[in-house]
């Protein structure tokens, strides 16, 4: 007869070594594993995967189970209660009425805790943590407090300005001081706030600010950015965007003489015409002005770098074109419209192989800033005085813009460059009772008058055709009604009077 001590130990020595050649079936769960006292990492890595079909009915069942086991099982639920997260009860960036008591008390709370935690001598350097965590927030109380002494002292001036009221100020001062008492705001200020050289940054700021205010008074240059209503204009980021593309123009410049030093075969004419031809298809596509300039933009940074036949300068012009489409337009010409505009010259598979080509030499750089992306601000600018914007004058700086893309010669003028040199000529050409350039004008292009006279004179002989040149697309394209026949305008006097 054996005693139960023995069975007893008989037993569960057959049920451990069962349970160590027996696989779960379903998955454990953290509640299981705590109410069984065993671990999920005993079981081993290489355990086989259930079916894709058994997933949904083993967890449902697991599920039930393990809730199950919750609410039997009350030392589980009280292991548990503690992981519950609190409601996310406000997701704003501003901040409560209470927030700030709150963060005293905290902090409060937080020094008794450390004074009971930490011995007597080291109550220093708790402190000298404390003070180290709510540093920013006194510099903030200080910062405010420098801004009313500011307004305050403003406000003596005005008030204080005779030497007796002066004297009678101070001495009202020195007797609230002895008294206890606190006649003046000023003594509200911290020491450390008068002591630490807040003050002084404070006046040199001041002075800066009002010396910039004084000189933007001086030059009455109107901010054209002030009609924040119209979303259109994106009148809060575009200082930025300004600058920062006036930074760019300088980066992903075509060679200015790739024509003598590379390009033997093709000549600046033959570049011209196929530009001119260029203006016909996109007018034929009715495509956006952006498209054709970045069009022109990558022809001249590929013929940089890269040979080619005078037989394949149409392919590079209508590949070109097919990349700038894609890149501006909202529905971009197809393929087979450019092979067809060439009168099937190439196949679709040479406009293919050939943009992959163009591609993969820029690195897929296709923003790049061209003469439009000035033009706009810089008419704007030219137009911040008048009531109502003129027509032709967009139109004709539109035009003479555009005469620049067939020239070779324009290749070594910076994009900002032309696009001022045009707002000044199209402004002389319309009006010539007042002289084009103003402070606005050269506040926001950054070129005064004297800058731009090279360039505004090349201008003008472009817009008289002086040399006689015979691509007239661009001419033929401005002399339509729509765009208000700005072709056809010449000024009388010429615009070397003004240098």
């Amino acid at each position: 007869m054996h005693c139960p001590s023995s069975r007893q130990a008989k037993m569960n020595k057959e049920n451990a070594t069962a349970a160590k050649h027996e696989e779960p079936t379903t998955r454990v769960t953290r509640a299981r594993a705590k109410a069984s006292g065993t671990s999920v990492g005993l079981f081993p890595a290489s355990k086989p995967s259930f079916k894709q079909d058994q997933k949904h009915p083993l967890r449902a069942k697991t599920k039930r189970a393990a809730s199950d086991e919750n609410k039997s099982c009350s030392t589980s639920v009280a292991g548990l209660k503690h992981k519950r997260r609190a409601v996310l009860k406000d997701v704003t960036n501003v901040l409560c009425e209470n927030s700030h008591l709150n963060c005293n008390i905290a902090t409060k709370q937080q020094t008794r805790k450390q004074a009971r935690k930490c011995p007597p001598n080291k109550n220093a350097e708790v402190a000298a943590h404390i003070s180290m965590e709510i540093s920013p927030a006194q510099e903030d109380v200080k910062e405010k407090l420098a801004e009313e002494l500011s307004k305050i002292r403003m406000g003596e001036a005005q008030d204080f300005t005779s030497p007796a009221k002066l004297e009678e100020k101070k001495q009202s001062d020195c007797h609230g001081t002895r008294e206890g008492g606190v006649a003046d705001p000023r003594l509200l200020v911290p020491l450390s706030t008068k002591t630490s050289g807040v003050e002084r940054p404070l006046k040199k700021e001041e002075s800066e600010i009002s010396e910039k205010l004084d000189a933007s008074v001086g030059v009455s240059v109107v901010d054209i950015d002030s009609n924040i209503k119209d979303l259109q204009l994106c009148s809060l980021y575009a200082p930025d965007i300004f600058n920062n593309i006036r930074a760019k123009e300088l980066d992903q410049r075509p060679s200015i003489d790739y024509m003598e030093k590379l390009q033997h075969d093709i000549s600046p004419s033959m570049r011209g015409i196929l530009i001119d031809w260029l203006v016909e298809v996109s007018e034929e596509y009715t495509l956006v002005p952006d498209t054709l300039y970045l069009t022109v933009n990558l022809i001249d940074r590929f013929l940089s770098q890269n040979y080619i036949e005078k037989q394949r300068l149409q392919l590079l012009g209508v590949t070109c074109m097919l990349i700038a489409s894609k890149y501006e337009e909202i529905c971009a010409p197809r393929v087979e419209e450019f092979c067809f505009i060439t009168d099937n010259t190439y196949t679709r598979g040479e406009v293919l192989k050939m943009e992959s080509q163009v591609l993969n030499f820029l690195h897929f750089h296709l923003s790049v800033p061209t003469t439009k992306s000035f033009l706009r601000r810089f008419i704007q600018a030219a137009q911040a005085s008048c009531k109502v914007p003129c027509v032709e004058l967009e139109f004709l700086a539109n035009y003479l813009a555009e005469l620049t893309l067939v020239e070779y010669n324009f290749l070594k003028l910076l994009p900002s460059l032309i696009a001022a040199s045009v707002v000044f000529l199209a402004r002389w050409t319309l009006n010539q009772s007042d002289h084009p350039w103003n402070s606005t004008l050269e506040h926001y292009t950054s070129y005064t008058a004297s800058e731009l006279k090279t360039t505004v004179l090349a201008l003008e002989d472009l817009q008289l055709n002086t040399d006689g040149c015979c691509l007239n697309a661009i001419r033929d394209k401005y002399r339509q009604q729509k765009f208000k026949s700005v072709a056809t305008l010449t000024s009388v006097q010429r615009v070397s009077s003004l240098f």
